[in-house]
């Protein structure tokens, strides 16, 4: 049995779980894929490894770089390893266990959740330790939780806590609940007009004492995130983390962790994933071993926007560097007047809640040559259109398939269901579905 990322010689998932989203049978639901396929299994499809541009697929279609995950899983599995870091990758990013378990094969300790919906698809696929970077209110959420807990004594879970009364409607609805497990609990450091987390040192102590007041929550550590610190710059997020660390020490030297096996302390988006390893590793030696879990999850694709502009490996090249793996391609459909062209992509297909779709290659519709987009510029998008700019002398004729490089990994993924995954020369080998 595959048991990368192992959690004490237990498998970190459900591989027959896994194994079974190759059954699954293709149908209207999926967009992008071939019709000639209808009826045919995701595994069926995947073994007759058809060409992209030649095999059927229609437009527009969203793809994933096979070299380009490989190079990213590698890469950060490394980078985290050697700087003392746990890496728990915000699965949001993907909602897609086919990618879950090459981070986890890729030494991921476990995975980050945003919602109780994105646990209940974790552990539909057997994830066993999930960070929960949220607080949870919700009775009914809650009480999903605690059956999840008391049902597999080898799931772990942490979640956030940032109020007294966060705390005191988690511990009234985990009672009510009868649960038989204490949740393990993070409490979370914020700051002014940022997001979530308690503002102060003492407000978080407020926080801790709500917990040791409680049978159903345990003080498991502390944690946040500087990704929302206003006006971020280098020395504001390391201020920032460092006022984590010190509440770390500070909660452990009043014994607030008395009892728990290891403390969490826990910070770290796509931006400053740099700056949090730094900090981190100032922490002196604590009461417990000291978990230190980094949860940055756009790397695993990367992107040609966004993070291309905010990766911390734009300040240490020396370091590496992540490549983008997404790519939307799509059609020319009309070419109406000079200087403007339009593709059969939309919003119902792109992100654009940062940037706009980036033309990089054209493929001809003539005799599959492929150029790059040099002169085209995407100005706009419909639903179900992309409004592209072209400059004098800029080539592109009605079939041409364009392209798009896309910015914001997040707000891609949770348009598609069914996406290829495609070898460098064109060749699809794999289906990765996703749960939005």
């Amino acid at each position: 049995m595959f048991t990368g990322g192992s959690m004490d010689g237990a498998a970190p998932f459900s591989e027959a779980a896994v194994t079974r989203l190759a059954e699954e049978r293709l149908d209207h639901r999926f967009k992008g894929l071939p019709p000639d396929a209808e009826g045919l299994t995701v595994g069926a499809l995947a073994a007759e490894r058809r060409p992209l541009f030649t095999g059927g697929f229609t437009t527009p279609v969203l793809t994933l770089s096979s070299a380009a995950l490989d190079h990213n899983l590698a890469l950060m599995e490394r980078w985290s390893a050697e700087r003392g870091l746990v890496f728990a990758p915000h699965a949001k990013t993907s909602m897609a266990p086919r990618l879950f378990t090459r981070q986890l094969a890729h030494g991921a300790w476990g995975l980050t959740a945003a919602t109780p919906a994105q646990v209940r698809v974790h552990r539909a696929f057997g994830v066993r330790r999930i960070l929960l970077a949220n607080e949870v209110v919700d009775a009914a959420a809650l009480r999903m939780l605690a059956a999840e807990l008391d049902a597999d004594p080898e799931f772990r879970l942490l979640t956030y806590v940032d109020s007294v009364r966060g705390v005191e409607l988690m511990d009234t609805a985990l009672r009510a609940a009868g649960a038989t497990r204490p949740l393990d609990v993070l409490v979370e450091l914020g700051v002014d007009g940022g997001r979530t987390g308690a503002r102060t040192e003492t407000e978080c102590a407020a926080v801790a004492d709500a917990v040791a007041a409680t049978d159903t929550l345990r003080l498991a550590g502390v944690a946040g995130y500087e990704g929302e610190i206003p006006e971020a710059d280098p020395d504001r997020v390391r201020a920032w983390l460092r006022r984590l660390t010190a509440l770390a020490v500070e909660f452990d030297g009043a014994g607030r962790f008395a009892g728990v096996p290891e403390i969490v302390v826990s910070a770290g988006g796509s931006s400053w994933f740099d700056a949090v390893a730094d900090v981190l590793g100032e922490l002196p030696p604590l009461s417990a071993p000291v978990r230190k879990v980094l949860r940055a999850g756009a790397y695993v694709t990367h992107d040609d926007g966004f993070y291309r502009r905010k990766t911390p490996f734009n300040r240490h090249p020396d370091q590496g560097g992540l490549l983008p793996a997404l790519r939307l391609w799509a059609q020319v459909v009309s070419r109406p007047e000079p200087g403007r062209a339009y593709l059969d992509a939309g919003k119902r297909d792109a992100p654009y809640d940062i940037d706009l779709p980036e033309p990089q290659v054209v493929r001809s519709a003539r005799d599959g040559s492929v150029r790059s987009a040099e002169g085209m510029r995407v100005v706009a998008l419909a639903d179900q259109h992309t409004f592209v700019e072209l400059a004098e002398g800029a080539e592109l004729e009605v079939g041409d398939w364009v392209g798009l490089g896309l910015s914001h990994p997040c707000t891609a993924f949770d348009k598609w269901r069914l996406i290829p995954l495609v070898e460098e020369d064109g060749t699809v080998t794999d289906y990765v579905r996703t749960f939005f």
